[in-house]
């Protein structure tokens, strides 16, 4: 039996390594807790 192949599945999130939630915008590779920790660093503002 051959091994599994990894389709079209992100490595996750390169801070913590959370497969799910991911924010691959701008190239960033985080899940969304993460970001919204780092957003106010990146430059991020939340409006409402």
């Amino acid at each position: 039996m051959k091994p599994k192949k990894e389709f079209g599945r992100s490595k996750g999130c390169t801070r913590c390594g959370r497969r799910r939630g991911i924010i691959r915008r701008y190239g960033m590779h985080l899940c969304r807790q993460c970001f919204r920790e780092m957003a106010p660093e990146l430059g991020f503002k939340k409006y409402s």
